[in-house]
């Protein structure tokens, strides 16, 4: 194991006394004996490794910069409650994914690559929030690492990585309801200098709904291998490879010399399905990996890619069928469950259906409102003497999230079938185009008031890192610290929380 990194004396006394030894038996137990040792490990929700205390994940806190670890209660699940007292009144990332294989193969933000350059902060990928997948594994609530585009993880120096034509094998928990088709949402083996050298500098474990996948709508289970996704011997459409639209996926890709498999299941229930298993696609034999390890990102750093991880490893050798059922078993006994993606305040008091209007509680602007003109979403002063058309145009009507139905979707009162919605991290009021993106865009989770005081912060679902904000007079979805002048640090905790109540109009 890994010494565990120097808390601040407040984070130390909450992870000591939520950490006592976990005996819990993990992945990578089974793989060990089964001749297939893990080279990584890497969880925000659970220990995979027998008797592992050290920190699953580092947060990092929006106020300050300051940050804690987030170590594991004794039956293996995240100790969230860590996260949740050092967070409190404030936003927090998830900076550092630790490997529990003993290997320091830990994963870190992201740099730039060849492709998909990092946004402004540094040329490094974002981070992803450290509440955007909130999820139930044995019956404790821990969070997942929900992957946005521009989001990603990196590691370039691995301790016994994996390399030119060398057995390996890898697994990992997605959400199989979160998922796009661009490139690229990864877990694997990559490039060391996050560059594209060409075909099977790469082994890494594709999913979603890009290339020309499988059988049904997806998202598939594939292998990126550079310069091409594989959903089985070539890059065609594979039918044996089954869509696994399941809300907990396990996806598995292994390799040896000349011979690869692409396996997949439902991680609540049931076995593993093979879609595929055979000889390497033309070209990629011998392979030619180079050992990094990625996450949400393609190897190149392609990363408009977006999905949910809750768990993966990557292991020494080609594992047997047997050894991999035996893991998936272990995965269907942590009993994985959705957990709720709101405030229990909220729908308690604006049912869907209802019509809210939103107040700032910044100190300066406590008579403005979220409004609109046409399709700009701003801040305006509207009161019980207001016109009915400046009501109106301050009314929203609370509807089931268009893009996920734990959350809510905001339709203008005054303009029925237009939501707001982000584009370019601007707030704006468009119809809806019933495309996925836009209904993804125009879907938001309030939580409790990042500023307290019983008010509400609207959280974007697909963004869980941005929240809408009022910036100048007009609205943003805007990120706490993030590269933008609209993230600015100052006031915007005020800034980022509204006094809900009912609609105007």
């Amino acid at each position: 194991m890994f010494s565990r990194p120097s808390l601040s004396a407040f984070a130390l006394g909450l992870a000591l006394a939520g950490s006592p030894a976990n005996a819990v038996e993990g992945p990578c137990d089974i793989y060990a004996a089964g001749g297939t040792p893990c080279i990584a490990a890497h969880s925000t929700v659970r220990t995979l490794v027998d008797g592992f205390t050290d920190a699953l994940y580092k947060i990092t806190r929006g106020s300050d910069g300051a940050n804690a670890y987030v170590t594991a209660l004794p039956n293996g699940v995240a100790n969230i409650s860590i996260q949740e007292a050092f967070c409190q009144s404030t936003t927090c990332l998830i900076s550092k994914i630790y490997d529990q294989s003993g290997n320091n193969n830990h994963l870190y933000q992201a740099p730039k690559g060849s492709n998909g350059p990092g946004p402004e902060s540094g040329g490094h990928d974002f981070l992803a929030s450290a509440i955007g997948a909130p999820v139930y594994v044995n019956g404790t609530k821990a969070y997942g690492v929900f992957i946005s585009p521009k989001t990603g993880y990196r590691n370039d120096k691995v301790k016994n990585s994996i390399t030119g034509d060398d057995p390996e094998g890898m697994y990992a928990i997605f959400d199989g309801t979160h998922y796009n088709n661009n490139c690229c949402f990864d877990y694997g083996n990559a490039e060391t200098d996050n560059k594209d050298p060409g075909a099977g500098h790469m082994e890494a474990i594709y999913f979603g709904n890009g290339g020309h996948g499988g059988s049904g709508d997806g998202p598939w289970v594939g292998a990126d291998l550079e310069n091409g996704l594989f959903p089985g011997r070539t890059q065609s459409k594979n039918d044996d490879n089954q869509s696994l639209n399941y809300r907990f996926a396990t996806t598995i890709l292994k390799g040896k010399q000349n011979e690869w498999a692409l396996r997949g299941g439902d991680a609540t229930n049931g076995s593993l399905m093979t879609m595929y298993s055979g000889e390497r696609p033309s070209g990629y034999n011998p392979m030619k990996k180079e050992g990094a390890i990625i996450l949400g990102i393609g190897g190149d750093n392609s990363n408009r890619g977006q999905g949910t991880f809750y768990e993966g490893v990557m292991t020494k050798g080609y594992p047997s069928d047997e050894t991999e059922d035996a893991v998936q078993k272990n995965i269907v006994a942590a009993q994985y469950a959705p957990a709720g993606l709101v405030a229990e305040s909220f729908p308690k008091t604006y049912a869907k259906g209802s019509t809210i209007s939103l107040r700032a509680t910044t100190e300066c602007c406590k008579n403005l409102y979220i409004s609109h003109s046409g399709s700009t979403v701003k801040t305006a002063a509207v009161s019980s003497s207001s016109s009915d058309d400046d009501k109106k145009a301050a009314s929203w009507a609370v509807q089931t999230g268009l893009g996920n139905s734990d959350c809510y979707s905001f339709e203008s009162v005054d303009s029925p079938g237009s939501y707001i919605r982000h584009y370019n991290y601007k707030l704006q009021v468009d119809k809806n185009d019933g495309t996925k993106q836009f209904s993804e865009n125009a879907t938001f989770c309030p939580q409790t008031g990042i500023n307290g005081d019983g008010h509400f912060s609207m959280r974007s679902w697909n963004y869980p890192a941005r929240y809408w904000r009022h910036w100048n007079g007009d609205g943003y979805l805007a990120g706490n610290g993030g590269p933008y002048d609209f993230d600015a640090t100052a006031s915007f905790n005020d800034d980022a929380s509204w006094a809900v109540s009912k609609g105007f109009a």
